[in-house]
């Protein structure tokens, strides 16, 4: 199985797949009930959650309204501190800069820290294809490598695996990339986790250069910061000569005091810790702070299509998104589709608002994914920065169905003409219609009701594929107009 998303097919026939497969189904449901149930109990301890979560929205908003002016702040303070800021328009860029700061270090590996941003532009394939090996070093994201595999979930890429493939891995692949993994490896959690902590000492101490994304970063001070569970990350920050972070430009708040906001409400949301138990800051380059740490620094802000996502109203919710994942713990979608389905390294809810938009709805995935959703609506009670996830998926529903697809051409964007949706926008304009007279509305409620027994289960000819996987809703014995009009007489005169 290749690493990348490349050549997916559409969010339909991959969930078809996906739900078919009975072990995939049992260690998602597994590793998402135990998730969401320990998140609900962290997030009970504090009284003052809903002023968190809205005090989160509106920092994030604030600073997406002041965003030119937060990142030069954030580039001045970074110089000053004796770190490099590098602006990259798009995922080729980044990599192109990356990789030249890595060769200019002599260095062929590199360690690297779990980051959304890197497996946005596929940063691995591209280091590989200059002759760079990147090793991962987070748990989960070891286990994808090790596998050829690719992420499914935001926080834990490898919850489609349980401890039994995850061994098998272990043992068969270890070998390919270092040390390999010691005879007689059990399943046991302890056992696979000390595997991988002899596997990864090695490349720790050899590691010249480290690479990162960051959580956030603080443009008063020019402070990035981590937050992890295991300490990969502190390790991969501290140990190597160069560090390379890759970050997207909406990850930056105005102060250290706003950052605060997201320190109690983060870990709870992803880890459902208080706290998580490595938060790492840096600020430039140890040479500024006659410190330990790396003598060179470098911050790549990553745009890639976040400035278009900004420029739509509804839209631009999506980028205060601070990658907790509550929101596919809680999706029914994905709990049976599994984050593959989404041919995006952003699977679930919050994939399928940000995919569509940092990539634009062109391919087949892109226009399939705002449809990835019952509009149920627990992603947005669950997200701690109120991002109306079912509000923007609804958005892009229309803008897929009205406009066609956005094609992307450099900094140009336009609408293609929308094919294959000629059936849905007839349905529209008939709905249209009949809500715009309501005298043949009523007419077509009443006979409805009264024919209700003459209903089929299932539509026949196209709205057969809408009704194969649901059921069609009953049909009243009385309108609901009719029981209005009906009861409101009755209060209105009780004889």
């Amino acid at each position: 199985m290749s690493g990348t998303f490349v050549g997916m097919p559409a969010f339909p026939e991959a969930a078809r797949a996906a739900v078919a497969d009975p072990t995939l189904q049992g260690n998602l449901r597994h590793a998402t009930h135990i998730i969401r149930r320990k998140r609900a109990a962290a997030v009970a301890e504090l009284d003052d959650w809903a002023e968190l979560r809205e005090a989160g929205r509106q920092i994030k908003d604030h600073t997406m309204r002041h965003l030119e002016r937060y990142l030069l702040q954030l580039e001045e303070n970074v110089t000053a501190a004796g770190g490099t800021v590098h602006w990259a328009r798009d995922a080729a860029e980044a990599n192109r800069i990356v990789a030249r700061l890595v060769k200019e270090t002599g260095e062929s590996d590199v360690v690297k820290v779990k980051s959304m941003a890197t497996q946005e532009t596929g940063l691995n394939e591209a280091l590989l294809d200059e002759g760079i090996h990147v090793y991962e070093t987070d748990l989960a994201e070891l286990i994808v490598q090790l596998g050829d595999d690719r992420p499914s979930h935001i926080l834990v890429p490898a919850i489609h695996r349980n401890r039994s493939e995850i061994r098998e891995i272990f043992t068969t692949e270890m070998a390919r990339f270092g040390r390999p993994a010691p005879e007689g490896l059990s399943d046991a959690p302890a056992d696979l986790a000390e595997a991988a902590r002899l596997h990864l000492r090695e490349k720790f101490l050899r590691a010249k250069v480290g690479i990162s994304g960051a959580n956030f970063m603080v443009a008063e001070t020019g402070t990035l910061a981590v937050f992890e569970s295991e300490g990969n990350g502190r390790i991969c920050l501290t140990l190597p000569e160069t560090l390379i972070s890759v970050v997207g430009v909406e990850k930056v708040v105005p102060t250290w005091r706003d950052m605060e906001v997201f320190l109690q409400t983060l870990p709870r949301s992803s880890t459902a810790e208080r706290m998580n138990p490595y938060t790492s800051t840096w600020t430039g380059t140890s040479a500024a702070h006659n410190a330990d740490g790396p003598k060179t620094f470098h911050l790549v802000l990553l745009d890639n299509g976040r400035t278009d996502t900004l420029a739509d109203p509804v839209g631009r919710q999506a980028l205060r998104c601070i990658r907790c994942s509550a929101c596919l713990n809680v999706c029914p979608v994905y709990e049976r589709a599994g984050g593959h389905a989404y041919g995006s390294v952003y699977p679930g809810p919050i994939g399928a608002i940000l995919s569509p938009q940092l990539r634009g709805t062109a391919s087949t995935i892109d226009a399939t994914l705002p449809y990835a959703s019952s509009l149920c609506g627990a992603c947005y009670d669950v997200c701690p920065v109120a991002i109306n996830i079912p509000e923007v998926l609804v958005h892009l529903r229309e803008r897929v169905v009205q406009g066609g697809p956005v094609v992307r051409q450099g900094t140009k964007v336009t609408l293609k003409p929308a094919r294959g949706h000629a059936a849905e926008r007839a349905a529209m304009r008939g709905a249209r219609w009949a809500f715009s007279h309501p005298g043949a509305l009523g007419t077509a409620q009443r006979l409805a009701s009264r024919t209700r027994r003459l209903h089929p289960r299932r539509l026949p000819g196209p709205g057969s594929a809408w009704s194969a996987s649901r059921d069609l809703p009953k049909v009243p014995a009385e309108p609901f107009r009719d029981w209005w009009q009906r009861t409101r007489a009755e209060r209105r005169d009780p004889r």
